[in-house]
C-alpha cells in the first residue's frame, strides 16, 4: 500500500513533506522547491491536499496546492497517482498547474504555466 506521509524528493530535487494523512484522506505539509519563478532562493511553503482512497486492488490518487509563500506571488495545483514497484518503492506521479498573478485581464494568456 502506498503511504503519502513522509518525505518525497522529485527529480528537480525539491521536498515535498506530508506530516499528517488524516482518516478522511485530508493532508497538510511542506513543500521547499529548487526552481523558482525569480531565479532566487526558496522558502519552504505550506501545503494542503486530499487522497482519494482506492478501491480494493488500485493506487491512490491526490491532489494539493502550494501556496508559494514569501517568495512567489503563485500557487500550483498538483495532481497524481501513487505506485508501488515489485521492490516495494513508492513512486508519486504528478501533473501540475501554476497560477502566477497578472497586473490585467488582458495579461490572463499568460498567468497559467
Amino acid at each position: 500500500q502506498c503511504q503519502l506521509s513522509g518525505l518525497w524528493r522529485n527529480d528537480q530535487d525539491s521536498l515535498m513533506e506530508i506530516s499528517e494523512l488524516r482518516n478522511n484522506g485530508d493532508f497538510q505539509g511542506k513543500y521547499l522547491t529548487r526552481v523558482t519563478l525569480s531565479g532566487g532562493c526558496a522558502h519552504a511553503s505550506p501545503l494542503k491536499g486530499a487522497q482519494q482512497q482506492p478501491s480494493e486492488g488500485g493506487w491512490p490518487t491526490f491532489a494539493f496546492t502550494v501556496h508559494w509563500d514569501k517568495f512567489s506571488n503563485a500557487t500550483t495545483a498538483f495532481v497524481g497517482q501513487c505506485f508501488v514497484d515489485a521492490g516495494g518503492k513508492e513512486t508519486l506521479t504528478t501533473m501540475w498547474l501554476l497560477r502566477e498573478a497578472v497586473g490585467s485581464l488582458k495579461e490572463d494568456w499568460k498567468a497559467t504555466r
